[in-house]
């Protein structure tokens, strides 16, 4: 995704900082959005949480070390300071999150139930914020930005499809990894543009991708939903291939006096 963002900031002829800024959007964890439009899709919602958690637990590394890696002769960017702000606002909250929910059952059995209201409000405040401060730029930017910005979910949904495909997955499988390839924390991207990267466009890619994030998994979704996928016809060669075998019995016949 980030040598994607590299490849479609270059052939559409943006600038360097918007270049740096698709990178970003390639390089950042998987959202969180995602297993709610695979829950959609009816995909495989545990490998969604499980590749979601895996990204964002890998994001503490890879995130710093991919943006260095694709653009340190590009814009100046603080690693550093990303992997600072990334265990801020990824570990951290999960720490927190853990270890309540170990010392103090009862007060998170509680606050539970309000816990989606106040996930959905404050990725909406998330989103008008990061649209709202670069709201010019990306008038300015035009269909130039927002064209690469689309292709970037589209085709990597696309690859993770095909990718997963060619590796021997089942389609269920591979459309769970294709909405969850497509779909970044693009909010969370903005953060550390905003705050770790010297060019102040660089924050805008990530602003236009919360949108086309999440029009391109919800699109996904709602098709797959309405093509369900057809049921693997039963081997029953296999099942007698591991059928149970009930020793006890077999030995009696076998070692048991003859009357």
């Amino acid at each position: 995704m980030p040598a994607l963002g590299l490849t479609l900031g270059k052939m559409f002829a943006l600038d360097p900082a918007l270049v740096a800024g698709m990178v970003l959007v390639g390089s950042i964890n998987g959202g969180q959005a995602s297993n709610l439009c695979t829950f959609i899709a009816n995909g495989n919602v545990a490998l969604s949480v499980l590749m979601t958690t895996a990204t964002t637990i890998g994001a503490i590394f890879m995130t710093p070390l991919l943006c260095k890696t694709f653009l340190g002769t590009v814009v100046p960017v603080d690693a550093a300071g990303i992997v600072v702000s990334t265990l801020q606002v990824v570990l951290a909250p999960i720490l927190v999150g853990m270890t309540m929910n170990a010392k103090f059952p009862k007060v998170v059995k509680k606050i539970t139930p309000v816990t989606p209201v106040v996930g959905m409000v404050s990725t909406c405040l998330l989103v008008a914020a990061a649209v709202g401060q670069v709201a010019e730029p990306i008038l300015a930017a035009g269909l130039n930005l927002q064209l690469p910005v689309m292709l970037l979910h589209l085709v990597g949904g696309i690859v993770g499809y095909w990718g997963a495909r060619a590796l021997g997955f089942g389609e269920t499988s591979s459309r769970t990894m294709a909405i969850e390839t497509s779909m970044k924390s693009s909010a969370f991207g903005f953060l550390l543009a905003k705050l770790h990267f010297g060019a102040f466009a660089a924050r805008v890619p990530s602003a236009v991708s919360v949108v086309w994030m999440a029009l391109t998994g919800s699109s996904m979704a709602v098709a797959w939903r309405f093509m369900p996928v057809k049921p693997v016809k039963f081997d029953r060669s296999v099942k007698e291939r591991f059928e149970s075998v009930d020793l006890l019995t077999r030995a009696k016949k076998l070692f048991g006096k003859k009357e």
